[in-house]
């Protein structure tokens, strides 16, 4: 029992959970966009519930960890590359993240980019909750496989989860509420999620996309976008103080 608190299990303890946070970040702009649609009473509650759904997964796929490891044993090969489980299901869950964002994209573009929450509080909920949960399948899968290469200890793996979750929790309601307020950030959302479709398409046909780049192109994208916005405030507000209201 004592080894577990060495500190070498401590290092690989913050090291995994700072990795599951980062992977986290496709799970938040995901929920930020689903949560968008809802009424603004239970936009909180649908968080929450993804989020435990979330954290309820990885625990249950760490906990059947022989059975995550055999999902990526080849069950058929299709132009010499060897397709596992865990292929299929990152494919399937690739497909959807891009046909979710396309048509959320197009939505917004047809409709003169403004898109009024759903006022079916029961039917839109409930619908937001299991795409939530079949996306969280994938990223779960994703985040399970990337822990089981880090660390060799199952309760480090859970522990990492959970803190990696609880964060993801906290700033969740920041991060959807910043989306939300600013439409060319919630298009740009979308955008991220389209790249991280066909990032997960690419990952289960065989073509390994180191995530760094993504992650840098998605930050760096941001990082303009917050700019624009800083600047358009500014001229806003100095076009008032010439010319103030009579």
């Amino acid at each position: 029992m004592e080894h577990l608190f060495s500190m070498e299990n401590l290092v690989a303890l913050l090291t995994l959970t700072a990795m599951e946070v980062v992977l986290g970040i496709d799970n938040i702009v995901f929920l930020a966009i689903l949560t968008g649609r809802l009424h603004e009473s239970v936009r909180a509650k649908a968080r929450t519930v993804g989020l435990a759904l979330a954290l309820v997964l990885r625990v249950l796929l760490l906990l059947a960890i022989k059975w995550v490891m055999g999902l990526t044993a080849v069950l058929f090969t299709v132009f010499e590359h060897g397709v596992s489980g865990r292929d299929l299901i990152l494919l399937l869950g690739g497909l959807f993240l891009v046909a979710k964002a396309t048509h959320e994209i197009h939505e917004r573009m047809e409709g003169g980019g403004v898109h009024a929450p759903d006022d079916k509080k029961g039917s839109s909920f409930t619908a937001a909750i299991l795409q939530i949960a079949l996306i969280d399948l994938v990223f779960s899968l994703d985040s399970v496989i990337t822990a089981v290469g880090m660390v060799d200890e199952i309760a480090i793996m859970v522990t990492a989860v959970m803190i990696a979750v609880f964060i993801m929790w906290v700033f969740a309601g920041a991060v959807s509420g910043f989306v939300e307020r600013h439409p060319t950030i919630k298009m740009l959302a979308l955008a991220f999620l389209i790249l991280i479709g066909v990032m997960l398409v690419a990952e289960g046909a065989g073509k390994h996309i180191e995530r760094g780049y993504v992650y840098f192109a998605m930050a760096f994208s941001l990082g303009v976008e917050v700019l624009n916005i800083r600047a358009s405030k500014k001229r806003t507000h100095a076009t008032a103080l010439e010319h103030p209201p009579a």
